[in-house]
């Protein structure tokens, strides 16, 4: 049977029939695998929620009472069965808790990616390569231009920012899933042991990841701090809050982001971001044309991103492809 057959993109997301369930839904369903805890793949009002313990607690703790009606956590490896269909999740090296959801059918296996990255990431386990027929992979950096520097030198331009500019703090801009730890612990490896300050949005899931124990270090809310703590002091803070009026507690602020859309200068300028840093939770390109080479599969579905160019690729290196063009999925967690 072709997995065309018994698995299908629909306006809701796919849908896997021969277990009547979906993945990442984008409106609530009654049963549902969810990749991970991005906003753009996990959302409210569901029903059966099937997914890594990480990703469920970060559900409960974004979405309370509403993550789902009856939450089933899978560890990596172990085999559930939904209806007809074997499924199994596989590190995804995204974010905390992110899965592959491996899937299997009348011989057949699909390995849908969700989002996934290929650096390593102090704050959750390397995505692992699964071979099979069918690899559904995101696009968000599907295009040759995209290709990210190594992040430890990315850290490095921060910190010596920070070091020729000591009577100035520096506001990271980072998303609070993912992104917020992950900085922080590459700070952390880099030698900065200094308290960090965090933006009120960004404690709660920073408090979650310690919990879930990944040690971030001494942490302060800016709240409360005054202007002389901050001056040569790293704050993070969502990328929202650079042109925000909140801002302007800090003394003389050097706007940063980090994201994998920083390769595009024109971004950061329209930001207003003095510091561009690249530093991303997708694979870039070499690193989706590498992932099609190691799980070796015939077939390429392509969900949301920049879906035409690596549909392209694929058919040049011989294999048959197709964009799904889902919607819903978006850029929540560069």
């Amino acid at each position: 049977m072709r997995a065309e057959d018994w698995i299908r993109p629909t306006p809701q997301g796919l849908h896997v029939g021969p277990g009547d369930f979906y993945i990442d839904p984008v409106r609530p369903a009654a049963r549902a695998v969810v990749t991970h805890g991005h906003g753009d793949h996990a959302r409210p009002g569901g029903g059966d929620v099937l997914a890594t313990a990480g990703t469920l607690a970060i559900m409960r703790a974004r979405f309370g009472d509403a993550a789902g009606q009856r939450m089933q956590a899978a560890a990596y490896g172990e085999e559930v069965r939904i209806g007809d269909v074997r499924v199994r999740l596989a590190p995804a090296g995204h974010v905390l808790g992110s899965a592959q959801v491996v899937l299997e059918h009348a011989g057949t296996r699909v390995v849908v990616s969700g989002d996934y990255k290929r650096r390593r990431d102090p704050t959750c386990p390397p995505f692992e390569p699964q071979r099979c027929d069918v690899f559904v992979t995101e696009a968000t950096f599907g295009l040759p231009v995209f290709v990210h520097p190594d992040d430890g030198g990315e850290v490095a331009r921060l910190l010596a920012s920070v070091a020729r500019n000591p009577e100035r703090a520096h506001l990271v801009g980072v998303y609070a899933l993912g992104k917020c730890q992950r900085v922080i612990r590459l700070l952390r490896e880099a030698g900065w042991d200094a308290p960090l300050f965090l933006h009120g949005a960004l404690q709660p899931l920073c408090a979650l990841y310690e919990q879930l124990g990944v040690p971030l270090g001494a942490l302060r809310p800016v709240a409360g701090a005054r202007r002389e703590e901050l001056a040569g002091a790293i704050v993070l803070a969502p990328p929202s809050a650079l042109a925000d009026r909140w801002s302007r507690r800090l003394p003389d602020p050097v706007a940063v982001a980090a994201s994998g859309w920083m390769r595009i200068r024109q971004r950061a300028r329209q930001r207003g971001v003095e510091l561009p840093l690249v530093v991303s939770d997708h694979a870039d390109w070499p690193e989706l044309l590498r992932t099609f080479e190691e799980v070796d599969a015939p077939e390429i579905w392509v969900t949301h991103g920049q879906e035409d160019a690596l549909v392209h690729a694929a058919g040049l290196a011989g294999r048959r492809a197709r964009a799904l063009r889902l919607v819903g999925l978006g850029e929540e967690d560069t």
